[in-house]
């Protein structure tokens, strides 16, 4: 008595092999057809100039630029109780003026995001947060030569 382990004929034997053959020139296709695309891809980047190496984020030099009238304009309605005449201070309220354009924007959204960093930031936050950028910049460009004002 001969004792099989494996019952295998030669039809499954020959579909499997087939099946293989055919999965491993389907996969080699694929991958032919992924590196095709990839390598147009990036020779079509290459080539239409748009690669430059320089930052797209804005610095101070590009950011918006405020108008320090409008600025003025604006911190006369909505500052100028508790931070004083061209934001020199008052009582417990600080001196927000000659401070760098990116300091005082980086403050005004810091408030108008709603983030406590200070003992009137409630305060702040209610009166930041209807600004918008430009606002914003403009109180920024007026706060910074106010104190020479």
């Amino acid at each position: 008595m001969k004792l099989q382990l494996f019952a295998i004929d030669s039809k499954s034997l020959i579909c499997r092999l087939f099946l293989n053959i055919w999965l491993e020139i389907m996969i080699a296709k694929s991958l032919g057809t992924l590196l095709f695309l990839l390598s147009i891809s990036y020779f079509g980047y290459a080539i239409s100039g748009d690669n430059s190496t320089e930052s797209e984020m804005p610095t101070e030099e590009t950011a918006l630029i405020g108008n320090s009238a409008a600025g003025e304009e604006r911190y006369n309605k909505s500052c100028i109780n508790c931070h004083g005449t061209a934001g020199k201070g008052v009582a417990s309220y600080p001196k927000i003026s000659g401070q760098e354009i990116s300091y005082t924007k980086s403050k005004l959204e810091t408030y108008r995001d709603g983030i406590k960093i200070g003992p009137n930031s409630s305060l702040m936050i209610m009166m930041a947060k209807p600004l918008t950028d430009e606002d914003i910049a403009n109180l920024a460009a007026y706060l910074k030569d106010a104190t020479s004002q």
